[in-house]
Order: C-alpha cells, then sequence, then structure tokens
C-alpha cells in the first residue's frame, strides 16, 4: 500500500526554483534513504512532504490526504535534525518518550496498559530502558537523539520521516538507531524516509535510495547505484562529491 506519494512537485522562494517536478512514492514496509548534496533541496521536500510548505505545483498525498490536513497525526512521526531541548526543562526520559504515545492517545486521554507497552517497546528499541528515569538534558547527544527517535516509536507510526538524525552522533548510537529503523518496519510495517549524508549503518537495510538535485537523479535499490562506481559508506564530508557528478 502506497502511504507516502509526491507527483510532479515543484517548489520556488520567489524566483529561485528549489525542487522541479519531483515524483516518488514509497509504501508500507519499505526503507527509503533520500540523499543529495547541500542545497539539493531535501530540507524543502521533507517540509513539502509534511505539509509544512505548499507545493508551488503537483501534489502531495499522506495515506491519500493533503498532509496539511490529515486527520490522524500520529500516523506520521517525524524526528528532526538534534532536536533541542531548553537545559531548564527537567523531562525525564520515559517523559519524553510517553509524550509521543500522548500524540496517538490523545491529551485528554488515560493512559492504559497497551500504552505503557508502547513506550516500554520504545525505549527499548533505542536502548534507553536503563536511562528511563535519566533526565534528557543530562544524556550525551546520541542519546537524546534515540530518545527523541523513541518518541517518535512510541506512537506507533505508519510513516517515519527522520531528518539527519545521526549527524555527528557516535559510532555505537548510529548502530542502535538502525536497529531501531530496522526493527520498526521489519515488525510494525511501517514506512520509513531517511535523509542522511551517513548511510553506512543502515545500507544494509534499505531497499531504495533516492538522489535529489532539484530534480529526482536516481531512484532505486542501493546495489543497483553501488554499481555506479559509488561508495554508500561514506562521510558527509565526502558524499556530496560523487553526488555533484550524478546527471
Amino acid at each position: 500500500m502506497t502511504i507516502l506519494d509526491a507527483q510532479d512537485v515543484s517548489f520556488a522562494y520567489g524566483d529561485d526554483l528549489v525542487l522541479d517536478g519531483v515524483t516518488f512514492s514509497l509504501d508500507a514496509g519499505e526503507f527509503v534513504a533520500l540523499v543529495g548534496p547541500n542545497g539539493s533541496g531535501k530540507s524543502t521536500l521533507l517540509r513539502v512532504l509534511l505539509g509544512l510548505l505548499r507545493p508551488t505545483a503537483g501534489q502531495v498525498r499522506v495515506f491519500g490526504e493533503d498532509p496539511r490536513q490529515l486527520h490522524d497525526r500520529w500516523r506520521l512521526g517525524y524526528v528532526p535534525q538534534r532536536p533541542a531541548l531548553a537545559r531548564e526543562v527537567p523531562a525525564s526520559v520515559q517523559e519524553v518518550v510517553a509524550a509521543g504515545r500522548l500524540a496517538r492517545t490523545g491529551w485528554r486521554g488515560r493512559m492504559g496498559p497497551a500504552d505503557r507497552i508502547a513506550i516500554d517497546h520504545a525505549l527499548e528499541a533505542v536502548a534507553l530502558r536503563d536511562l528511563r528515569d535519566r533526565p534528557v538534558s543530562e544524556l550525551s547527544g546520541g542519546q537524546q537523539q534515540r530518545s527523541f527517535i523513541a518518541k517518535a516509536l512510541a506512537s506507533e507510526p505508519e510513516l517515519l520521516v527522520l531528518d539527519e538524525p545521526v549527524a555527528g552522533v557516535d559510532a555505537e548510537s548510529q548502530k542502535r538507531f538502525a536497529d531501531s529503523l530496522t526493527h520498526l518496519v521489519d515488525e510494525h510495517g511501517a514506512g520509513v524516509l531517511l535523509v542522511s549524508h551517513e548511510l553506512g549503518s543502515v545500507v544494509h537495510a534499505l531497499d531504495r535510495v533516492i538522489v535529489l538535485k532539484k530534480k529526482i537523479l536516481f531512484d532505486g535499490p542501493p546495489s543497483e547505484l553501488s554499481g555506479t562506481g559509488v561508495t554508500l559508506g561514506v562521510g558527509q564530508a565526502h558524499l556530496p562529491l560523487w553526488l555533484e557528478g550524478l546527471g
């Protein structure tokens, strides 16, 4: 089942055309990476897909609906790049993750056994169960990011969108992150759209890689992209260089 569909999407800031006729779809149970050099339009495309920007042309459908009018928002999970958490907010890891569950149950609803199980499951998926009572502000950068991934997982989204979630995060946290995403896809049948320069930890699990540079230059399995001489497990400093040569 197609859960995300972009058809001939274009977007411009004034006279500056950032996206030009972008068309792709993502199915339930599919793990897709979106890559491109700096300034390729990735962040703008994400904002259009999430309903934060209206496309200049074309249309986007999430679960068959306009993302700006999506009824069950919990079905769409989003993890931005290194979310900021005010140091004066004494929220524990469990409280942050539980807030994600409330996106599904509603702020007025009381949490039941199923909700607590989902929260425990999310904490376990990112290996933070032993730190559940620790203030998030006291965690390392990688642990903080895993807590926000767990927050998104707690709502049991059917589509999870992540924007550079492991930029600057240590290797062990990247592995935990990759395991949590494959768990969401394999065990829950969710779709995942990952924007990242660092694909080394997840390349083995990807179904497709989409290369964006205003237009889509490539959309296919990692093996086909690797066949062109591209090495996907490279660092952020190198990735834009080979992307510049595509198309």
